[in-house]
């Protein structure tokens, strides 16, 4: 079983920067790969980012790339999100996810385990 807790969503202006913290717990070996989404009300969790523990490699949604980083910390166990130039769109309820095998690490549906997710707010 794998625990997943997000944090660091909030309010912030257009432009500004949040750093989301993804606290996991549990079998390391169900979280091989970990993820962050996003969704807002009547649309479908989208894929942020992904990250490969094992190898460190990432994954990006190619329309987010370059703003958004995602990264380990292993001594933490910890997933992070960091969001920079942030835009009213990016307005949305995020959640990290964990899974032991990814048949396609963009893919909510490939994931386990789901955290409860956080509010992130941007203002124009």
């Amino acid at each position: 079983q794998v625990q997943l807790r997000e944090s660091g969503g909030g309010s912030v202006q257009t432009g500004g920067s949040l750093r989301l913290s993804c606290a996991a717990s549990g079998n390391a070996a169900s979280r091989n790969y970990m993820g962050w989404f996003r969704q807002t009300p009547g649309k479908e969790r989208e894929a942020i980012a992904a990250i490969y523990i094992r190898a460190r490699r990432t994954y990006y949604d190619d329309s987010l790339k370059g703003r958004f980083t995602i990264s380990y910390d292993n001594a933490k166990n910890t997933l992070y999100l960091q969001m920079d130039g942030l835009k009213p769109d990016d307005t949305a309820d995020y959640y990290c996810a964990a899974t032991p095998v990814a048949w396609s690490v963009l893919s909510v549906h490939s994931y386990n385990y789901v955290g409860q997710g956080t509010q992130v707010t941007v203002s124009s």
